[in-house]
């Protein structure tokens, strides 16, 4: 007769040739014990065929606590470039996230030594592991899973166990371990309310607290020195890459030379109050394979003094060059997560506070504190159905620029309701709040379900909106409405001030890619700015060739008036009656700046809509990476000058009442200084300003003033991103709330 499964396990396990035999039958064991007990780890294997092959006689439906000691990963799965991973493990339960560990950066043996307590009711329903790479402003890599069978346990005897990842889509694929101490207890029903409600406090306090920074380093990239050559021409092209915790910048590439001069301001946030490593590393960028590593080096913030510019020249490891930096640390706290019943805004003296912090009488005092953002994440309606299930986990994530906070997920709904508040810092009263709803998946990156993009001067303080959400480029609705409501309170003197310099940049922005779609709208888009200034042309060429006698006579008569009386304040006085001309025309009513919007839109709709079965294959393209580069840069170059003449047009149609009445006083400005100041001695202190720049300031970060005006300006795409779209009738703040489906 053969023998039970269990005693034959048990057999191998204590027969002493099975120490002789070594560890490939040690591996054949582990694997055998897997397809008996399903995927239980070895250790779990023998204590079940120490019991004689039967699974424990436990009540099924009473109340247990389970003890958990998450101790460390082994030879975890690589997702970073770098031949390393960021793991953290989230335990779930019947589907419901029930702990989230810490991160631990760039390790494949993280030791984590984490204990929680979890409260089960059903021991039928396994726990279950999903262990994560992070990447910051990124969705996070999937690196494995594994279930945890709690009906093998026993009470009150502590189990080593050891989970072996996988990948439901490739089986097959080693994807490391994880090494678990599991205790199981019994529990009375009173103290289940209890625990769950700490275990759900934990929860959202060590969600809420990986988000949140408390200070800011301020990075300046100045000049590279004595780099080493990587290409045949003796020479490189080198950019550099930061990294401070989860979050990533990578400089400009500067193109052949080996002393660059890089000249670009950023800033990083600390989460760690006594500051952390700075990871620094140079590369040479290479057309078409793999970039070349020059160097790198690493920066202790916590060795430098706060509130102080540091200059600093870091030595590249093995003399591979020095990097010039200068660095401030400023401690600060600017972003929250709290309830609705905890809010900031809602109390009168600290409303009041703040106002009083953002006065004009405070203006000239810590000139990049420009103001306070507060959004209320109330509730989505109707959203897509992302599983098969027909439901959805939709989650929220709310970003300003380089802050990004997220909300907690509410399972299985198309309704869901969050009642969070977000509170942001303002550096850039021209920034814009970014509300992107997504669909958490078990095993995969989390599903998109829709995105909406508010300009902070487009806020109106304290009232509730339903947002149409819209789909990924923001060009057109998609299925579901999310309910917000926002306040803004900002210093107007400061945010004036900070729109004459350069607008911070995203840590972490999508890669451009060759697209036929958005080369054609770009090309429409300067067809239309040069189409303009042809029929402008026109129209003064008419004039000289009479086509319209009492055109001409009038266009002849203000031509020797202007000429004969030209003072060079008059240039700012045109521009000043063109901007009032128009704002008056659109306060009438005569004209609205919807019209090109609504054009550009029905050309957006028309490129998309196009069937892109005849696009080149990407292995195609693969083979012509000099071809790509060409039409990007046209693509770009062309998304560049149809911006700024749009940028320009818009700045005059009052698409931004801030930046044209920020217009009109510079303006004003402008004519009373050229009118009482000759104009030769304004180009001469102009010239020697220019001159003595470098000279007064050695490390001095060029900037146009003009283009940093400009660049706040939204152009004609990006007023259609930010177009509010209007809902149905049926859902508007007002209605009464339906109640989810059950």
């Amino acid at each position: 007769m053969p023998l039970h499964n269990s005693a034959r396990i048990k057999f191998l396990y204590n027969n002493p040739m099975f120490g002789i035999i070594g560890f490939g039958c040690t591996e054949c064991l582990r694997r055998f014990c897997q397809s008996v007990f399903g995927t239980m780890s070895f250790l779990q294997g023998i204590n079940a065929a120490d019991n004689g092959g039967k699974q424990p006689s436990l009540p099924t439906s009473a109340m247990y606590q389970l003890d958990i000691v998450l101790k460390r990963g082994n030879n975890l799965a690589i997702r970073d470039r770098g031949g390393t991973s960021d793991p953290y493990v989230k335990f779930k339960i019947a589907g419901k996230e029930v702990f989230r560990s810490k991160i631990i950066h760039k390790n494949l043996n993280p030791v984590w030594d984490e204990r929680v307590c979890l409260i089960v009711d059903n021991l039928q329903v396994p726990l279950y592991f999903k262990v994560f790479d992070y990447d910051f402003g990124l969705q996070d890599d999937f690196m494995g899973s594994a279930y945890l069978y709690l009906d093998s346990l026993e009470l009150q005897r502590p189990l080593d166990v050891r989970l072996d990842l996988q990948d439901p889509h490739c089986p097959n694929q080693d994807l490391g371990s994880l090494e678990l101490a599991v205790t199981l207890f019994p529990r009375s029903t009173e103290d289940r309310e209890a625990l769950r409600q700490a275990q759900n406090l934990r929860l959202s306090d060590l969600h809420r607290k990986s988000q949140l920074w408390r200070g800011i380093v301020s990075i300046s990239l100045i000049e590279g020195r004595n780099l080493i050559p990587m290409d045949q021409n003796g020479l490189s092209d080198p950019y550099v890459r930061f990294k401070l915790g989860p979050q990533k910048y990578k400089s400009k590439t500067i193109p052949k030379t080996l002393n660059p001069q890089w000249r670009e301001q950023f800033d990083l946030h600390l989460y760690d109050e006594e500051g952390g490593i700075l990871e620094i590393t140079v590369w040479d960028k290479d057309l078409g394979r793999r970039d070349d590593f020059i160097g790198q080096c690493q920066l202790d913030l916590s060795k430098l003094s706060r509130e102080k510019t540091h200059k600093l020249e870091l030595e590249l490891e093995e003399d591979k060059g020095t990097l010039v930096l200068l660095v401030t640390l400023t401690a600060t706290v600017a972003v929250s997560i709290s309830d609705l019943s905890v809010n900031l805004l809602d109390d009168q003296d600290r409303r009041q506070q703040i106002i009083k912090r953002y006065s004009p009488i405070r203006s000239l005092l810590n000139l990049k504190d420009v103001g306070i953002v507060q959004v209320k994440i109330l509730r989505a309606e109707e959203l897509m159905a992302a599983d098969v299930t027909g439901k959805s986990d939709p989650f929220c994530i709310a970003e300003l620029c380089n802050d990004r906070l997220q909300t907690h997920t509410v399972y299985k709904t198309l309704n869901p309701e969050w009642n969070k508040v977000f509170t942001f810092n303002v550096k850039d009263i021209h920034s814009v709040l970014e509300i992107t709803v997504y669909d958490e998946d078990r095993d995969n990156s989390a599903d998109f379900l829709g995105k909406v993009a508010i300009p902070l001067l487009n806020i109106c303080n304290s009232e509730q909106k339903a947002y149409v959400l819209k789909n990924k480029e923001l060009t057109g609705p998609t299925k579901g409405v999310i309910f917000l409501e926002a306040d803004v309170i900002f210093n107007a003197v400061k945010a004036s001030l900070r729109t004459f310099v350069p607008p911070e940049q995203k840590y972490i922005e999508e890669e451009s890619k060759v697209s036929k779609q958005m080369l054609q709208q770009n090309f429409n888009r300067v067809k239309r700015c040069v189409l303009f200034l042809i029929n402008m042309g026109s129209y003064i060429n008419s004039c000289f060739q009479w086509e319209s006698p009492r055109r001409s006579i009038c266009a002849f008569l203000i031509f020797v008036v202007v000429v004969w009386n030209f003072e060079i304040y008059m240039v700012p006085l045109s521009l000043l009656l063109l901007l009032t001309r128009n704002y008056f025309l659109l306060a009438s009513g005569k004209e609205s700046r919807e019209g090109t919007m609504e054009d550009l839109l029905e050309d957006v709709d028309e490129e998309y809509d196009k069937d892109d079965k005849d696009s080149e294959k990407r292995g195609f393209l693969d083979k012509f990476y000099a071809v790509q580069d060409v039409i990007l840069t046209v693509q770009n170059a062309l998304d560049e000058v149809a911006s700024f003449g749009e940028r320009v047009k818009n700045t005059f149609n009052w698409s931004v009442p801030f930046l044209s009445w920020l217009a009109i006083t510079v303006l004003c400005a402008g004519a009373t200084l050229i009118y009482f100041i000759p104009l030769r001695y304004i180009v001469l202190v102009w010239g020697i300003n220019k001159f003595t720049k470098k000279l007064r300031n050695p490390y001095i970060i060029e900037n146009n003033e003009l283009l940093d005006f400009l660049s706040r300006v939204p152009s004609d795409v990006q007023l259609i991103q930010y177009k509010e779209l209007k809902p149905e009738t049926s859902l508007n703040p007002s209605k009464k709330r339906r109640n989810n489906p059950g």
